[in-house]
């Protein structure tokens, strides 16, 4: 009995070693791969690699460990999963040696703790057309972007997704947009719910165009509260010409209420904690 014991015990310590060597070893090679896609290689030797890196994350996106795990060593690699455990996004850029950028995200949803994740990658490109705020994108057009922060929200009875997600653009305009984002009844990603408002009418989403050599502040401060610079342009001369446009110290804020997202600007940021 004390052997049998022993082999069970030593099996699951040897299961266990294997598990941790196999995240490991993945998380190794992924770095190595997001490393060389920062180096001087052809647009054709970088999308060799992206598809490398798409074949490892493919299968990582079925694993039952996904909604666990987080690969702790890789700068390139977005990661973020909604406080509910339902949605991980997995999101990455490839800068093409034009200058412009080519997006991919994986979308990993379940609908429930016990039920088996459903797995679809997104590819999408910089466009000089920014995307529309009164326009539903689909896996098929979507625009690309990168997504770093998300929470839910339920509007209409439907559980919905807030999105932070940044756009670099190209050499003089970088993109942060505020999306809202859900899955339709044939659990298929929709990007745009009407439910942003300005006071006067509502909109699927909030774009913020400006100069690349800015940065720019969009983040939550709480669940139900997104806090942001206002952008201005340098001089009054150059408005509407976004490669012109940055922070002028002033933050406006989009606030929850009833399921619809409004827009509060210019807000007292003084006693915010940091």
């Amino acid at each position: 009995m004390a052997r049998h014991k022993i082999r069970y015990t030593l099996l699951l310590l040897l299961t266990c070693v294997r598990l941790v060597s196999f995240s490991q070893a993945e998380d190794a090679l992924l770095k190595k791969h997001f490393s060389r896609l920062r180096e001087n290689l052809t647009d054709n030797q970088k999308l060799i690699i992206v598809d490398s890196v798409k074949n490892i994350l493919s299968h990582y996106a079925v694993s039952d460990s996904v909604f666990k795990h987080r690969f702790t060593e890789l700068r390139y690699l977005g990661q973020i999963t909604s406080p509910d455990s339902l949605l991980k996004m997995l999101s990455w850029n490839l800068i093409l040696t034009d200058g412009n950028n080519m997006y991919y995200c994986y979308l990993i949803h379940r609908r429930d703790k016990k039920s088996s994740p459903s797995v679809l990658l997104l590819e999408g490109e910089y466009r000089e057309e920014p995307p529309r705020i009164d326009m539903i994108y689909s896996e098929k057009n979507w625009y690309g972007s990168l997504y770093y922060d998300m929470r839910p929200f339920v509007s209409g009875g439907r559980t919905n997704y807030i999105l932070l997600g940044l756009d670099y653009g190209n050499s003089l305009i970088t993109r942060k947009i505020i999306e809202t984002f859900y899955f339709d009844d044939n659990g298929m990603p929709r990007f745009g719910a009407d439910c942003l408002s300005d006071g006067r009418s509502l909109y699927k989403r909030a774009l913020f165009e400006y100069s690349s050599s800015a940065v720019m502040s969009l983040k939550f401060e709480s669940d139900s509260m997104i806090v942001f610079d206002h952008l201005s342009p340098f001089s009054p001369d150059l408005k509407g010409n976004y490669q012109f446009y940055g922070p002028d110290f002033s933050f406006d804020s989009y606030i929850l209420r009833n399921g619809i997202w409004y827009l509060k600007p210019d807000i007292d940021i003084k006693n915010r904690k940091k």
